[in-house]
């Protein structure tokens, strides 16, 4: 039985009251592509050392100049001022206080990416690297007055050396690579031999920066996706703790085994590894504050990307280690939840943790008593993507379906987020958005599986009950470990497709996140049959439910792992619901996309080994094998920097596709990775799609 709970967020009606009386005076329009580039994209939020400040970076998108634009703002917790900090034609970003109000950030206005400094209560930024090298990140470190810097180097090379071999190879005519080791590319990148290491900096004139893994052939933070998230620094200032995958020859390619390694500030380089013993994740390393012990993330299964992550307590003197599990509690269940935590950060007084995890399709922060190990959900709806810690509170950066990222301060006495900013809130008041609601029904195993409905823009009670029907766009997520959760989405957004008409029904299928390990764990080996019968269940619990929904007028979309089920839908029974389908980077065949691909550790856990091992079935659930049974018109859309699912899979889609004499369309972006990011490309992709299902269900 289908069990429905709306969605509705009591703090987001502030927001509207924000607006400005112009503003909402103006005839509302359905939400498009344009309105999602316009939007304010605000991130890193960090909280001055007095609690009152919070400096974080806005991204504007300038659509004719094809790129985004970041700079440095800086708000009053109480949010009664905001303003922007920096207004230069290059980027800034990556702000980070250091001592008597000076705030750090990064820049390109001196041609690359360096380290720039203002005083906050005014005066002009000034620089503090002018180093041969661009600088990718940085963290302030207080304990000794200096910066923590990230660059790519040649391991052995040092910065002099990189700058030397990088003008040897611009002179050379010949453009030929030569590998000898696995991963020859990653995610969107061939690989030059450069490694990402941590320097450090004295924040003094004529200081040089130390390189503290010189010989170091790895990578910290670990790329492509990694960032200072994985380092700490002991509250001694003697001692970087971080993140790297350090093994022999090809093996990065198969093995998830990343350990945590300590280094010394003093430049000696010699690294101490901390977690040998686990051949799986170890992660996000946090200090206590008074330094006696050392949290992280880990994961207990060797080659799993998607285990679940658990904390493990590192005495600092001993090296000994402590397992903490935690149950998550619910109310939409019967039951507790293991998920998986981030982003841990230590209340100043020692005695509470904050955290987020996904949750049932929501993402939430937590608090852990620490004496008591008691978790408590402090927020039940929307995701949230920072937290900081105040002396009465949090600082939050909170998203959900209808709006993106907003700074709040959430009170720890159970009261509702109070905002600080509202860069979006006119723009979100000029567009019309259908309201999401989620719902429950019983799939796989006859297990609860959730999923969300936005309904159309212009959907009432009263066109309802008239008899109107509306068409359904059916979204399919990636991963497969993920989930189509309560957050704005900048690439796959529902609301774009309730602006072009539809409503949209979104199932996290068994393999998704947030509804516990077991859950997640149920899609191994199971791509193409449990996540299939819960699609095909939940999309007839949504149509029997909601009466206003056209059957008869339903299509399909995703990417990734949603690509790959666009395409195994395709050949099934299931197909007859559809009259058109998206595939966006999606496998084909499993066999040759193993050989395709960089990180072969993902298809060797959920295939259950290599193509050649026996007993391994990656011919189980293969689009390839029932392409004989394609019949619904099919967009195609690849990109050719996609190293993840490579191109070659989307174009024998389309061969396939139009070999069979199926109407389909190829949509090829030659500068775009797994992800369309370009602001004309996102357009051109938003067009394409929106024309493509709106003309097989008019």
């Amino acid at each position: 039985m289908l069990q429905r709970s709306a969605f509705t967020l009591g703090f987001g009606l502030l927001l509207v009251a924000m607006a400005t009386g112009g503003s909402l005076a103006a005839e509302p329009h359905p939400f498009s592509i344009h309105d999602m580039l316009a939007m304010d994209r605000l991130s890193d939020p960090r909280v001055s050392p007095d609690g009152t400040h919070v400096a974080f970076t806005v991204r504007e998108t300038d659509v004719a100049a094809n790129k985004g634009r970041n700079d440095v703002w800086l708000a009053t917790i109480d949010g009664s001022r905001v303003r922007r900090l920096t207004g230069h034609e290059a980027n800034d970003w990556n702000a980070r206080w250091g001592a008597s109000g000076w705030l750090y950030f990064l820049s390109t206005r001196g041609g690359s990416s360096q380290v720039w400094k203002l005083d906050t209560s005014g005066g002009e930024a000034v620089p503090v690297t002018s180093l041969p090298l661009s600088v990718d990140g940085f963290e302030y470190v207080p304990q000794t007055r200096s910066l923590l810097l990230v660059m790519d180097v040649y391991p052995g090379a040092g910065i002099q050396g990189t700058v030397e071999r990088d003008a040897a190879a611009a002179a050379r005519q010949a453009t030929g690579k030569t590998y000898d080791e696995l991963m020859f590319r990653h995610w969107d990148t061939w690989e030059d031999g450069k490694r990402a290491h941590l320097f450090l900096l004295a924040d003094a004139p004529g200081a040089e920066p130390v390189d503290l893994m010189p010989d170091l052939d790895a990578d910290a933070p670990t790329k492509p996706f990694g960032g200072l998230e994985e380092v700490a620094v002991s509250p001694d200032g003697g001692t970087v703790v971080f993140t790297a995958k350090i093994l022999p020859g090809s093996a990065s390619a198969w093995s998830t085994d990343t350990d945590l390694y300590a280094v010394s500030t003093d430049g000696s380089g010699k690294l101490r590894c901390l977690t040998e013993a686990n051949q799986a994740v170890d992660t996000e390393p946090v200090f206590s504050p008074d330094g006696k012990q050392l949290w992280y993330l880990a994961m207990e299964r060797p080659g799993y990307e998607a285990d679940r992550q658990h904390f493990e307590i590192m005495d600092w003197a001993t090296g000994a280690t402590q397992r903490l599990d935690i149950t998550f509690p619910t109310t939409e269940l019967d039951r507790p939840l293991d998920l998986s935590p981030h982003g841990l950060q230590f209340s100043a007084d020692g005695k509470s943790a904050y955290f987020t995890a996904g949750c049932l399709g929501q993402t939430p922060v937590f608090r852990l008593d620490l004496k008591s190990r008691k978790v408590e959900r402090l927020l039940a709806t929307g995701r949230v993507t920072d937290v900081g810690v105040l002396k009465k509170g949090l600082l939050i950066g909170l998203q959900h379906l209808k709006s993106p990222t907003e700074l709040y301060v959430l009170p720890l006495d159970g009261k509702a987020p109070r905002p600080i900013t509202g860069f979006n809130t006119a723009k979100l008041a000029s567009t019309r958005m259908g309201e999401s609601e989620q719902f429950t029904f019983k799939g796989w195993n006859d297990e609860t599986v959730f999923a969300y409905v936005v309904k159309p823009y212009d959907w009432t009670p009263e066109a309802a009950a008239s008899g109107r029907k509306w068409p359904v766009a059916f979204l399919v997520h990636g991963g497969p470990q993920g989930s189509f959760g309560n957050d704005f989405h900048y690439r796959w957004n529902p609301q774009a497709y309730v602006g072009a008409g539809f409503t949209t029904v979104a199932v996290d299928f068994h393999g998704s996140t947030g509804y516990g390990q077991a859950f997640t764990d149920a899609i191994n080996g199971h791509w193409g049959d449990r996540p299939l019968e819960d699609l095909e269940k939940g999309l007839a619990a949504a149509l029997a439910e909601y009466s206003w929904m056209d059957g008869g007028r339903v299509v399909a979309a995703g990417a990734s792992y949603g690509g790959y089920m666009i395409n195994w839908m395709a050949g099934q029974p299931f197909a007859d619901k559809f009259k058109a389908f998206v595939c966006h980077d999606g496998n084909l065949d499993e066999r040759m996309a193993y050989f395709d691909t960089e990180e072969l550790w993902f298809p060797e856990w959920e295939h259950g080994g290599t193509p050649w091992t026996a007993g391994s079935d990656f011919g189980k659930h293969n689009p390839v094998d029932y392409v004989q049974n394609w019949k619904v018109p099919t967009l195609v859309v690849h990109g050719a920097l996609d190293y993840r699912v490579v191109d070659t899979q989307g174009l024998s889609t389309f061969t396939a596709l139009r070999r069979r004499g199926v109407p389909a369309r190829l949509l090829y972006f030659p500068d775009e990775n797994h992800w369309v990011l370009k602001p004309q490309n996102s357009i051109q992709w938003h067009e394409e799609v929106m024309a493509w299902l709106t003309r097989w269900t008019k």
